[in-house]
């Protein structure tokens, strides 16, 4: 049974697709003395160029037949991490998985209806781990600092440091997230959760009074995979309350922002860690709230005690 001390000397491939994933394992990288070679696909290229700078692409099998072990990320819009087991395993070499999320995970490991394992999983907090231990009886897990938020802490502390003691516009951050194409992606059919992007937004924007902001101004934060264009609609419609984000990092946004709000997505996460009030807006009757943090308010209960 492998550890991190027995293998942190060795050449290993770093493989990497969606957002979440990519945020912990460019951070990994950052902070470690292990020599690495990079399989990038999608928008994980971005984000590790943006703090490793400029990378070279190498194929899937040629890195990893010369490295000593596999780390990967887990995607739900692409299968290269998947692959990269496969080969590891046909190689005789180590994988690992760090998990970025805690929701779905065995999805996160299907192939063509069959279970691709690594040989190790690595979870960045407690809950994590339960729901992995839960999931995964047999692989082993491992509790493993999260380097992603580490990272955010840091950056929080510098950016609140330096930010302008001027009074700035009062907005609510609302990060999409792309469960539509998902659903149709894993399960072939786009509302299989009871609800499209599109009617997520919809119900947030018809409700938002509910939050007793002292603005009905929102940021939507499109997802980095989803198509520019996709929520000019909600501009259009909830004029001039309404506008698009994306132009600063996220974490930048998220700290201008006095509220969160998402679908279970990971800017929640963050935005609790900025120590911002977070709303999950779930449509009622849909998905129940997957994340653990039990300070999250959820929009579908401020709306059923307000009608009590």
């Amino acid at each position: 049974m492998s550890n991190l001390a027995s293998i942190k000397n060795n050449l290993v491939t770093i493989v990497s697709h969606d957002p979440g994933g990519a945020e912990i394992l460019s951070d990994w990288v950052a902070c470690q003395s292990s020599p690495y070679l990079l399989v990038l696909d999608g928008p994980a290229r971005k984000i590790f160029e943006r703090k490793l700078g400029k990378i070279d692409a190498i194929p899937l099998e040629q890195a990893i037949a010369q490295t000593d072990w596999v780390l990967t990320g887990t995607s739900w819009q692409s299968d290269i991490e998947i692959q990269a087991i496969k080969v590891a395993k046909k190689l005789n070499k180590r994988s690992i998985s760090f998990l970025d999320h805690w929701v779905n995970y065995p999805q996160r490991f299907m192939l063509d209806g069959k279970f691709i394992l690594p040989d190790e999983i690595w979870v960045g907090d407690k809950d994590a781990f339960s729901l992995a231990k839960k999931e995964f009886p047999e692989t082993d897990i491992r509790l493993q600092s999260n380097p992603y938020f580490d990272n955010l802490k840091s950056q929080i502390n510098q950016l609140n440091a330096h930010s302008s003691p001027k009074p700035t516009e009062k907005y609510i951050l609302y990060a999409c997230s792309p469960l539509s194409e998902l659903a149709k992606l894993k399960f072939h059919d786009d509302l299989y959760w009871g609800f499209s992007d599109h009617d997520a937004v919809r119900f947030f924007l018809k409700n938002i009074a509910i939050l007793k902001h002292s603005t009905n101004k929102v940021i939507l934060r499109p997802h980095p995979s989803e198509k520019k264009g996709k929520y000019d609609w909600a501009v259009a419609e909830y004029a001039p309350n309404v506008s698009i984000g994306g132009h600063k990092s996220l974490l930048e946004e998220i700290i201008s922002a006095d509220i969160v709000s998402g679908c279970n997505s990971m800017a929640m996460v963050i935005g609790l860690i900025a120590e911002k009030r977070v709303v999950n807006a779930l449509p009622p009757g849909t998905l129940t709230n997957a994340l653990p943090m039990n300070n999250i308010e959820q929009m579908s209960t401020l709306l059923e005690n307000h009608t009590l």
